[in-house]
């Protein structure tokens, strides 16, 4: 069996943190790494430190200081496109097709603010505006497609340190639920996350800088996720979330997510 790796991961500023990536993929070896929240423009993006590892291949949606995401690859891709789906022109989406004929999308949705109303805060309204976007995109889908990222909604109770605590906390309000539930519905998408580790059993992605001590507080949620078209869920073997990674030096309030599949 031959054996593809995904990696997502939500990096805080790429420049800031290459030496941790670069560890990353030096001790894990995906085939492909997806990166959100790159903050640079596709003309600065430092591509050097990746063509030594092997990554050879990258598609990017840069922005400078803000947003951006890249998918650097072993592999090689054919770009598709980006959707704005925050239709205002923001760097929160990249898509590739990879050799087998399955779609890579790569996505970096809107945090929100930080009051869960979107009468009185227009970001978490272009927050739930994002989601129906890629609800509606998702229902005309046929192509075999695994879309990856910073969904930055944790659905599930077990997927928030305390549910009870964060209900009128963005991330983990009822409405961005929902919204969720109706875009994965859309193109019955397979949350590969809770498919390996099925709730409640622990699973999160982040951990805010507010914390001294992030693992001694340990108030997680799983903010990011690898979704897989019905057909390409199948052929996922295994799923890993790099908690340690929370550790390292200069770290990134997200870890990584990596998916094996059998292609």
């Amino acid at each position: 069996m031959s054996v593809t790796k995904i990696a997502s991961w939500n990096i805080n500023s790429v420049r800031a943190r290459i030496d941790i990536v670069c560890q990353f993929l030096t001790e894990v070896q995906p085939d492909v790494l997806c990166l959100q929240e790159i903050k640079v423009d596709d003309p600065t993006f430092p591509h050097a430190p990746f063509e030594a590892l092997g990554y050879v291949h990258r598609l990017l949606a840069g922005q400078r200081m803000h947003h951006g995401v890249a998918i650097l690859s072993r592999l090689p891709l054919h770009a598709h496109g980006r959707h704005d789906w925050q239709d205002n022109g923001e760097a929160r989406h990249v898509g590739a097709c990879l050799p087998n004929g399955i779609r890579l999308e790569n996505v970096y949705v809107p945090a929100g603010g930080d009051v869960p109303d979107p009468a009185l805060n227009p970001k978490f309204a272009q927050k739930l505006a994002f989601i129906e976007r890629m609800t509606r995109w998702s229902e005309d889908l046929r192509e075999p497609t695994l879309i990856v990222g910073d969904f930055n909604i944790a659905p599930l109770e077990a997927d928030v340190w305390s549910h009870k605590q964060l209900l009128d906390v963005v991330s983990h309000t009822p409405v961005e639920v929902a919204a969720l539930a109706r875009l994965q519905a859309a193109h019955d998408w397979v949350d590969l996350g809770r498919h390996f580790v099925p709730a409640p059993e622990r699973l999160w992605t982040w951990w805010s800088y507010r914390a001294k001590d992030w693992l001694a507080s340990d108030r997680g949620r799983r903010l990011d996720h690898m979704w897989a078209s019905p057909e390409v869920a199948k052929t996922a073997v295994a799923h890993r979330v790099h908690e340690d990674c929370r550790s390292w030096l200069r770290p990134s309030d997200h870890v990584p997510l990596v998916t094996e599949f059998d292609w």
